[in-house]
C-alpha cells in the first residue's frame, strides 16, 4: 500500500509514535507498505516554526527532509498539473486548510492512503479519499 503522511502523522511519528493510532503505527512499519512525504509538509512546518506555533528543541525545519529519508521514507514532489488543479477538490464541509486541502487531493490523485487522525478528513471518503488511521 502506498501511504502519504499528514504533517500531524509525519512529526508524530518523528517525535512521538505513541499519538499515533495503533494501525497507523503497524502500517508504517509493514515493509510491504511505502510511506511517502510530500514537500507540502515541509512548506507547511517551515511557515508554522516561523510563526513560532511549532517548535522542536534540536531540530529545525530544514532538517526534516533529511529526518524524512533517514526513516526510509520516500520525499513526494508536487506535480505542477497537481497543484494547479487542487480547486477541483470538493468542499464537503468548511475544512479550509490549504496543506490539509493539497495533501488530500495528492491523496486522491496519485493513489495513496493518507495516514492521518484529522477528523475532517472522513467527509473526503465520497470523492475517493482512503484514510489509513
Amino acid at each position: 500500500m502506498k501511504l502519504l503522511l499528514d504533517t500531524h502523522s509525519f512529526l508524530w511519528a518523528l517525535h512521538a509514535p505513541n499519538l499515533l493510532s495503533a494501525s497507523g503505527r503497524t502500517a508504517l512499519q509493514a515493509p510491504a507498505n511505502s510511506v511517502h512525504v510530500s514537500v507540502v509538509t515541509f512548506w507547511e512546518i517551515s511557515l508554522k516554526a516561523g510563526l513560532g506555533k511549532l517548535n522542536f528543541k534540536g531540530v529545525t525545519p530544514e532538517e526534516y527532509p533529511a529526518l524524512a529519508g533517514e526513516s526510509g521514507w520516500i520525499i513526494h514532489p508536487l506535480a505542477p498539473g497537481l497543484a494547479a488543479s487542487a480547486g477541483r477538490l470538493p468542499r464537503p464541509t468548511d475544512h479550509r486548510d490549504p496543506f490539509d486541502r493539497l495533501l488530500i487531493w495528492t491523496a486522491i490523485n496519485e493513489g495513496f492512503a493518507l495516514v492521518s487522525g484529522d477528523d475532517d478528513f472522513p467527509a473526503y471518503a465520497p470523492h475517493g479519499l482512503k484514510i489509513c488511521w
